[in-house]
């Protein structure tokens, strides 16, 4: 059976072999749009995206509310071209990859994820020819964007649902599932435990109860019609041809349900993954499959497939991420052992997904309820800080500011295993608002500036989806990224650095994962490693100095250097241990040097670059183009010429500043019928900005 044509949702599938149309306006309905191709070398800050398959195992992905980003046109909404004129921001920052959840037309009763038209843009987010060049933006500056796909539901407003409600024999009368009773799948929990009841709400039309797991104004797909799967095939086509480099799986868990389970991983769930897998990589090989499975990391891995039937490339690692906090107020390094130790391999060129903080609560489902009653009192003591069975807060307010457990944070993200994901806003420490409703406390404009509306829009300040943060501590006007980029010492700077010095080192994406012995239970160490280098990681979880000896198998008389300021360390024993003394919340990243590597021992006092890992052998007879000197400290990755590069300094565009007031010409003030010269004016303070759509700025 395929699924049924019309306008209100993908389009048939034979669409997908259609000869692609000429231009790159949006498409008409009944087909799909033309393919886009990658962007190549533009110039010097747009190096375009380099033909690498795995290239997220090593990215750094970064997740962006275009709601909350930036507003391009003062309606008090950020948009698509708000996200284009801050690209060059990203691209300075370093991040590798976007990740946009939701765009598409919504009632946004769930942020985005009530889906009622899975192939459009909202309108207040722009359209699709904005979409295209967005990715054609991105790409030219070597960055590439992966979209939320929202398989498990819909919006109860998506033309399927009202059709399926209103006509039970038509096309859509099994697109969702439907019951006489609520006595079905007694076995499926709850999720959102603080606002529904039950996973099935009565629909007056139909006279049926419809199946929901999240919100009831979010029913559930029927993915046994083989017509439902076909037409989210056609969505991934759809987007695909618009040039995305992979998709979110939202909620993928809970898309198939059977009597007598807790309708959660089942069988049929992963067959299906396998085959959307198996037409992704025939139809647009290069573009990835990310799983949001909120489960524990056995069932989790069964999200990779297997090597004949592949599925995700990726999935997120729910259970590391509460654990992290967890140590850091614990002062002991052992949850982050134990959930590592408990995690399985996973295949060859799969990786992790690695986050601190989302658009979502910080969720403490996957921790026991010791650790979660000991959470809440560490985190939200206040009962407006929760929502669901986790915590509603940004990371800066999460570690009380503080700088030290901030950085610490990111170096456990940047350098445990997985490809790690940074939320908007905390590279600056942005606060949160816990008086907003639900999850909007965490998802308030991005801080530009600290001029009006923090530099987000030009709107009324009331007109603002949602009002900028304004707390005692973490004010838009002191936390803003102007401001930061002013200041050489800020966390925006020291994340730019970290990251830079993380894409030096491809090792923290690639390599092996080793866990190490230490002798001081606040002390996390392991290394990473690969064919070509490895480092040594030492953490101190601990409010108060610490000394311990860390044991290095294999590396008995190894050299140790800082990658961050290339000082020479103390060697590895010959037993194969080290001693190490770390200051409060402190960190080091040490590249493990062999004695027989040729490479000339840094100076104790450190030198002025980071230090490049051991290069592959090169073979008999073949020559460097340029000479090195001995002793030369040399990036891991390509000069700046190379397509790896990215621009050394970023200035927020003026059009948030208050520039000269305009001068109208004296021809635009006629005077009045029957009166003499009109009287001169003087000049009002001028507040508008230049990005004003009702200002007019002269020309020179």
């Amino acid at each position: 059976m395929s699924a049924p044509s019309t306008g209100a949702g993908p389009h048939g599938a034979d669409a997908a072999h259609s000869a692609p149309v000429a231009t790159r306006t949006t498409p008409p309905a009944g087909t799909l749009p033309a393919p886009v191709h990658p962007v190549r070398h533009l110039g010097a800050d747009r190096p375009g995206l380099t033909p690498d398959p795995d290239w997220y195992r090593t990215a750094v992905f970064y997740e962006v509310l275009l709601r909350a980003f930036h507003d391009s046109e003062g309606s008090g909404s950020g948009d698509l071209r708000g996200l284009i004129d801050r690209l060059d921001y990203l691209q300075w920052l370093g991040v590798d990859c976007l990740w946009l959840p939701p765009f598409y037309p919504s009632p946004l009763r769930d942020g985005g994820y009530d889906v009622s038209d899975y192939t459009s843009v909202d309108g207040q987010y722009g359209t699709l020819d904005d979409f295209v060049e967005l990715m054609d933006e991105a790409h030219a500056r070597g960055m590439r964007i992966i979209i939320d796909l929202v398989m498990n539901h819909t919006s109860d407003q998506h033309p399927w649902f009202q059709s399926s409600r209103s006509n039970p024999d038509g096309p859509y009368g099994d697109f969702y599932v439907w019951s006489d009773t609520t006595e079905r799948y007694q076995d499926a929990r709850i999720i959102f435990v603080d606002t529904e009841t039950s996973n099935w709400t009565f629909d007056p039309v139909r006279r049926q109860y419809f199946w929901h797991r999240f919100f009831s104004h979010q029913p559930d797909l029927n993915f046994e019609n083989p017509a439902v799967q076909e037409a989210m095939f056609d969505v991934v086509r759809f987007w695909c041809r618009l040039g995305v480099d992979g998709f979110r799986l939202d909620a993928v868990p809970y898309l198939f349900e059977e009597e007598g389970t807790n309708c959660e991983n089942l069988p049929r769930t992963h067959e299906f993954l396998a085959d959307l897998r198996a037409m992704v990589d025939r139809e647009f090989p290069g573009t990835i499959m990310l799983a949001e499975a909120n489960q524990w990391p056995e069932d989790v891995v069964e999200y990779y497939g297997t090597e004949e039937r592949p599925e995700c490339h990726m999935c997120f690692h729910f259970p590391v991420m509460p654990r992290i906090y967890y140590s850091l107020r614990e002062q002991r390094a052992s949850a982050i052992r134990d959930i590592l130790a408990d995690t399985p391999p996973i295949p060859g060129g799969a990786q992790w997904g690695t986050f601190l903080r989302n658009h979502d609560e910080l969720t403490l489902e996957m921790v026991s309820t010791e650790e979660r009653a000991a959470m809440y009192g560490w985190y939200a003591e206040d009962p407006r800080m929760r929502a669901n069975v986790g915590i509603r807060r940004r990371l800066a307010p999460l570690l009380g500011n503080s700088r030290a457990e901030i950085e610490l944070a990111h170096a456990l993200l940047l350098s445990l295993p997985g490809s790690p994901t940074l939320y908007y806003g905390d590279e600056i420490g942005m606060g949160d608002n816990i008086w907003l409703p639900d999850r909007d406390a965490v998802r308030t404009p991005m801080q530009w500036t600290p001029d009006r509306n923090a530099g987000f829009s030009t709107a009324d300040p009331g007109k603002l989806y949602l009002p900028v943060v304004q707390s005692l501590v973490n004010h838009y006007a002191a936390v803003n990224v102007e401001a930061q980029l002013a200041q050489p010492t800020s966390l925006l700077h020291w994340v730019r650095g970290i990251l830079e010095v993380r894409r030096r080192h491809p090792v923290f994406g690639t390599g092996d994962f080793v866990p190490l012995h230490v002798d001081n239970d606040a002390v996390l160490a392991f290394t990473r490693s690969n064919e070509h280098e490895t480092m040594l990681c030492v953490m101190n979880l601990a409010n108060t100095p610490r000394s311990a000896t860390v044991r290095v198998p294999g590396h008995a008389g190894a050299s140790l250097t800082d990658v961050f300021g290339g000082a020479r360390f103390p060697s590895v024993g010959p037993d194969g241990s080290i001693t190490v003394t770390l200051g409060s919340r402190d960190f080091f990243w040490l590249l493990v040097s062999r004695a027989d590597d040729g490479e000339a021992a840094a100076p104790l006092g450190g030198m002025p670059a980071s230090v490049r890992p051991a290069a592959p052998e090169e073979p008999a007879g073949s020559a460097r183009t340029t000479a090195e000197p001995a002793g030369t400290v040399t990036p891991a990755r390509p000069s700046a010429d190379s397509p790896a590069s990215r621009p050394e300094t970023y200035v927020v565009p003026t059009s948030t500043s208050a520039p000269r007031p305009p001068t109208l010409p004296p021809s635009a003030l006629p005077p009045a019928p029957h009166a003499g010269p009109a009287p001169e004016v003087p000049s009002a303070p001028w507040t508008g900005l230049e990005s004003d759509p009702v200002a007019v700025t002269p020309e020179e």
